[in-house]
């Protein structure tokens, strides 16, 4: 069975739900493997008053006994607190207590308007409590899952942000492993610390000025096996797997594989990796530009992808939109919101990778359980030092 989950749930529902089939039985699991990443989830400067009402936390319902995957749908719930607030009228699952007016004026950058069309609704709330990135708190659950899986076999995810709004921090091509150790004690998870000072003073300006700011972001994936994902159909290929996961995350507008865009304005003598190999180290390269990637496949190099967030569309000082129902000139909706959320975009770029990577894993070598995968990867590996 291939390895999948759907997400469901509303910004201010019951709960967020993720529903992960295809996991082999025998995975060992704890809390932490979820409830971690869902805490650095809502960690970064600017976020906004939501954050203080929230405390992501992970109930298992089915799919773990004993903290080992049976074989069998596994479903993660993260509950919202903030629930208890709109359950009685403006998100009641039932007949509301009180008459509750429709919002009917979208924000630009926003899925209001073109889900409200869509859905043929007058009512932007029942768009905007699914578009909103309070469901990446589910994608993250998963993604908690599937690095657990991913850490079996050696490989390991990490993320740090490169940009926020025109504040860069210096990127380098040789970052290792322990690069990352203190990425989460940076505000603005930011490498440098030069760079995370200008970053949050960038944010405290955008938020003084009623604004907001994106950023870039980028996740690094240390010693995947080579060979995962595949050259023989498009949708197989791992660079477009990546592409879509990355580009499937709210505000996200670009993505790039290692060194990306620059690809196109330098020669090919400048732009490929050269293969060696030797004794201690079998076949390796001395650069990535390839971000890890060949062909749609892995070829051992850390895997690269850089992406883009764009500003959040939600304003503190809205921006000009139409009533949808009057077609007069007015103001978009005004919800709380963030500043500035690249910080975890870049927590929730590591999980979608992560479920990439788990899936074209179990893709390559299948198994039922953890023993046969175990032993399958084992073999490839043999195949691999020979």
């Amino acid at each position: 069975m291939a390895l999948t989950y759907r997400t469901a749930g509303e910004s201010h529902g019951p709960a967020l739900t993720t529903i992960i089939e295809g996991l082999p039985a025998g995975l060992p699991l704890t809390p932490d493997d979820i409830d971690a990443d869902l805490a650095r989830r809502q960690m970064g400067y600017g976020r906004g008053g939501r954050q203080k009402i929230e405390t992501d936390r992970v109930q298992v319902t089915a799919g773990i006994r004993h903290g080992r995957t049976l074989g069998s749908p596994v479903a993660l719930m993260v509950m919202n607190r903030d629930f208890a607030n709109w359950s009685e009228d403006r998100m009641a699952i039932w007949e509301p207590a009180s008459e509750v007016d429709p919002i009917t004026l979208p924000r630009p950058g926003h899925a209001d308007l073109a889900g409200m069309q869509k859905y043929e609704t007058d009512d932007l709330r029942n768009i905007l409590e699914r578009a909103s990135a309070r469901e990446t708190a589910a994608r993250v659950a998963a993604g908690g899952v599937a690095k657990a899986l991913l850490r079996r076999y050696g490989m390991e995810v990490r993320s740090h942000v490169v940009q926020i709004g025109p504040e860069p921090a210096p990127t380098r091509d040789d970052l290792a492993l322990g690069d990352f150790d203190a990425v989460d004690e940076s505000p603005v998870r930011a490498l440098d610390p030069e760079a995370s000072e200008r970053m949050k003073a960038a944010i405290k300006a955008a938020g003084q000025a009623s604004d907001t700011l994106g950023g870039i972001f980028e996740v690094w994936v240390f010693d995947p096996l080579p060979g995962l994902g595949s050259h023989v159909s498009g949708d197989t290929r791992l660079d477009g797997r990546i592409g879509q996961a990355m580009l499937g995350v709210q505000a996200i507008k670009g993505v790039e594989i290692g060194a990306g865009f620059e690809l196109g304005r330098i020669r090919g003598s400048a732009a490929h990796d050269e293969i060696f190999w030797s004794e201690d180290r079998g076949y390796h390269r001395r650069t990535n530009r390839s971000g890890g990637l060949e062909g749609g496949m892995t070829h051992g190099a850390p895997l690269v992808v850089r992406a883009a967030m764009k500003p959040i569309a939600t304003l503190s000082r809205p921006l000009a939109s139409v009533d949808v129902q009057s077609k007069e000139a007015t103001s978009a909706f005004k919800e709380r919101s963030d500043i500035c959320a690249v910080p975890a975009a870049a927590v929730i770029g590591e999980a979608v990778i992560a479920f990439v990577l788990a899936q074209a894993l179990v893709d390559k070598f299948g198994g039922d359980s953890i023993a046969s995968l175990d032993a399958a990867v084992d073999r490839y590996r043999a195949v691999l030092a020979q």
